[in-house]
């Protein structure tokens, strides 16, 4: 049937709808267009009023941004039990107090400096009158620069005209007079009432800005509803942004403070050394001017090179002070701002220098002091609202790319270097294993999914040969060990399925096999046939690793299974399936087609192999690391009243809640003392393999994640232990059957590690950032409660714990986190 006999035999209502949707095509299509010039206009609605109503909106901010600094005090004092509107006064109070108390002083030091600036009139006079002098002598580009003056007038002489000709004998006419007019100097009335006029704007704003301050202080409660109200949504997003929002700005001024004062103090105390006036006066200045971005240092620092240069008959001074000002600069802006700041903001470097110019247009001087404040609110708006997303990328600190995607990205600009040099850097940090698990099988996964869809014949050449040589490189830099496949014949052959990219992963296999001591080699993907079949050599070969990206690989690897066991009966294959459905990789499918195991991931076909080939793993688990100064915290653990019986209802406690609020089986609180990881609260129970209770998890501290929460000092999250090289051999989580595990560290007020907050699973999952950082923050809660609790139960605290003599480390490494 032709398209023209389906659409005659059609109904009259589908042809009308197929007749509607043929003419909204065009008007579809200029969508997305329509969508941008919709964007650009409210963006241009949005900067004219925020230019023309700059009168209200700059106050309105200022307040904000002073209610905000100065709600924790009001919080602090309402919390000790002071009424709100009295805390609110207090606070205002004291913070005029403040400001009125610091511009007093500095009126003073001003006005003592002004009193003594006569007495140093010789010295200026005498170095301008040396620098006049030294000016006025010959230079090197004197004579050039006469001739070219001279060659100048002579160019620039008119000749005379005709009429202009001054008759012969006749006087030249006088020259004008030249006349000055003065105004009359003003009355005393007239120059108050100038000032008067001068300083009521910015009174008048001061004003505005104390009284919003007051009555956003007084408000702060509704003021954050109504704004939650208005941000619509759900409530845990709009919580979550107006919290991440706060955290940002108050660490963004915490450290801003730090770092003003890591200045102003020094610079203070090196210009009373030099011998500078007024030095605690600057120190002040260069501390309050850091708050502007930029020019507020270089403003800073006019006065006391000024004054040095006023003061010392020589240049002596001068010279100290700018080499003080200078190292000043270079030790603050290149060691103390990044070791402080780190994410404090999340806005890049780029991003600062625009917003600073951008505010800084639009409402002068104080767009610029308070442009990283509010760009860190439009960051945290545009990582909230999806239809904003783009200011998180534009603003943000973070990559806008992955690694998977920059280097795959390199790959298909052809810039194989540069793409070679992300990759060296994350297999430097990290080891080739990891590389080739969390990026090189996304390069290729995203090569995979383009193939057929956008990439040109030109891409998919670029991305294998890059890919290729990127592989090559990090043999070359990664070559396998001793143990590795050196001139021995290889027991592991790894094969591509089909394609290219299945060779590229079969490649990486094979590298990562040969780094963990495995023989291992690789062969392109071919054609399956019993030429190619003949040809494979698999000769000393004990295992097989087939290489597929394919999401439905099963009738290719069927084929290829069957003519693998037809040939070498005995050989082990296990099926690489990097692209392809859960379900393919149970027990039940990899029979169906024929293989061993299947594996989905590089760490996990080194397990697999590594199991086929009857290496036990966890001869290479490296148990937990004991740290330097544990006898320390062996003392801290016994002091700390976590082992009295009387804290185990607040540890079960802790343990239910954080069960409840992850959604996972069994949580627990471990404490580590010398030799054991001891379970002291829990909640809930693992079923695998029968039941097992919280108590079964007390064992040795050299096999138990705990023991390297504790060693590493920082939280530990492990996706799926059975699929981790690190974990996958311990022979004690094995027998239990764990899959997921999450642990935070338990510190005391002295910062030792007690224990863990720990969550446990029987199935893979994963702990997003800001899970981990509740886990983290609920960690933190258990060691608040359990001093509450010792303060609670007076007297000394009971000491179970035995601490020996110190021990001596365990021979190991530390292992990252695997948040």
């Amino acid at each position: 049937m032709t398209p023209t006999e389906e659409t005659a035999l059609r109904t009259p209502a589908a042809r009308d709808e197929t007749l509607q949707a043929e003419s909204l095509a065009p008007l579809l299509a200029l969508v997305p267009e329509v969508k941008l010039m919709v964007g650009l206009a409210t963006a241009a609605l949005i900067v004219c009023a925020l230019y023309f109503g700059r009168e209200i909106l700059m106050p309105l901010a200022l307040a904000f941004f002073l209610g905000f600094v100065l709600e924790p005090f009001v919080s602090r004092l309402k919390h000790w039990g002071l009424p709100r509107t009295a805390s609110v006064f207090v606070v205002v109070a004291v913070a005029l107090a403040l400001i009125g108390g610091a511009g007093f002083f500095l009126t003073n030091q001003v006005s003592a400096l002004s009193a003594e600036l006569p007495t140093y009139q010789n010295n200026i006079r005498s170095k301008l009158a040396n620098l006049r002098a030294d000016a006025g002598k010959p230079g090197m580009f004197d004579g050039v620069l006469k001739t070219f003056d001279t060659f100048k007038s002579e160019v620039d002489k008119a000749p005379p005209t005709a009429g202009e000709a001054a008759p012969k004998g006749s006087a030249a006419a006088p020259p004008p007079q030249r006349v000055q007019l003065e105004d009359r100097a003003p009355s005393p009335f007239q120059q108050a009432i100038g000032w008067l006029e001068a300083g009521s704007g910015p009174l008048a704003k001061a004003g505005i800005v104390l009284v919003f301050v007051v009555l956003i202080l007084l408000d702060t409660l509704d003021l954050r509803d109504r704004l939650l109200r208005l941000w619509g949504g759900t409530l845990h997003r709009s919580t979550d942004a107006m919290d991440e929002a706060g955290r940002r700005i108050g660490k963004y001024l915490t450290m801003q403070l730090v770092v003003n004062l890591s200045y102003g103090v020094p610079m203070a105390l090196g210009l009373w050394f030099i011998g500078v006036p007024g030095a605690i006066l600057w120190g002040a200045v260069a501390a309050v001017m850091r708050f502007v971005p930029y020019v507020g240092p270089m403003i800073s620092a006019v006065f006391p090179v000024a004054l040095a240069f006023a003061v010392d008959p020589g240049w002596s001074m001068v010279l100290w002070t700018v080499g003080l000002i200078v190292a000043l600069e270079m030790v603050v802006n290149n060691v103390i701002e990044p070791w402080l700041y780190g994410a404090s903001t999340g806005l890049s470097a780029m991003s600062l220098m625009v917003s600073a110019t951008f505010w800084t247009t639009l409402w002068g001087p104080v767009g610029l002091i308070m442009s990283t404040p509010l760009t860190v609110c439009l960051l945290v708006i545009g990582r909230h609202l999806p239809r904003l997303r783009f200011l998180d990328v534009l603003l943000g600190s973070q990559p806008a790319l992955d690694t998977p995607t920059r280097i795959y990205q390199r790959l298909l600009a052809d810039n194989v270097e540069e793409a070679i040099d992300l990759a060296s850097e994350q297999a430097e940090s990290g080891g080739v294993t990891a590389f080739y698990n969390e990026v090189g099988l996304p390069v290729l996964r995203m090569a995979s999914s383009d193939h057929a869809a956008v990439a040109t014949a030109e891409h998919r050449h670029r991305v294998v040969s890059g890919m290729d040589a990127l592989i090559d490189d990090l043999v070359e830099q990664h070559p396998a060990g001793e143990t590795g496949a050196r001139g021995l014949p290889a027991s592991v052959v790894c094969i591509g399925g089909k394609w290219e990219v299945d060779t590229l992963a079969a490649k990486m296999l094979a590298h990562a096999l040969s780094s963990e001591g495995q023989q291992a080699e690789f062969r392109p993907a071919n054609v399956v046939s019993a030429e190619y079949i003949a040809r494979l050599d698999l000769a000393g070969a004990q295992t097989v690793c087939l290489s597929y990206f394919s999401a439905q690989p099963q009738a290719q690897a069927r084929h290829f299974c069957r003519r693998l066991r037809r040939r070498w009966p005995d050989v082990r294959i296990v099926l690489a399936l990097w692209n392809a459905p859960p379900e393919l990789a149970g027990e039940d499918a990899c029979k169906a087609i024929g293989a061993d195991a299947v594996a989905t991931s590089i760490s996990e076909a080194v397990i697999r192999v590594s199991d086929l080939a009857g290496v036990n793993l966890s001869e290479g688990y490296l148990p937990a690391a004991v740290p330097e100064a544990d006898a320390e915290r062996l003392k801290a653990l016994q002091a700390s009243g976590a082992l009295d019986a009387r804290a185990q209802m607040l540890f079960d406690s802790a343990a239910k809640r954080a069960a409840d609020v992850f959604d996972v089986p069994m949580a627990m609180i471990s404490l580590v003392d010398e030799d054991r990881q001891r379970v002291r609260g829990a909640f809930g129970s693992l079923s695998q393999q029968g039941a097992m209770q919280p108590d079964d998890m007390d064992m040795p501290r050299s096999v138990s994640l705990c023991g390297h929460v504790v060693a590493n000092a920082q939280t530990l999250v492990i996706p799926d232990i059975g699929r981790d090289l690190r974990f996958a051999g311990n022979p004690a989580l094995k027998e239990k059957g764990l899959h997921f595990y999450a642990g935070a560290p338990l510190r005391d007020a002295a910062g030792h590690l007690l224990g863990t907050l720990c969550l446990f699973d029987v199935e893979p999952r994963m702990l997003s950032q800001r899970e981990v950082k509740l886990l983290e923050a609920m960690a933190a809660d258990v060691m608040e409660g359990l001093r509450t609790e010792v303060l609670s139960w007076g007297g000394p605290v009971p000491a179970p714990l035995h601490v020996g003599s110190e021990p001596s480390a365990i021979v190991g490494q530390l292992v990252p986190s695997g948040a």
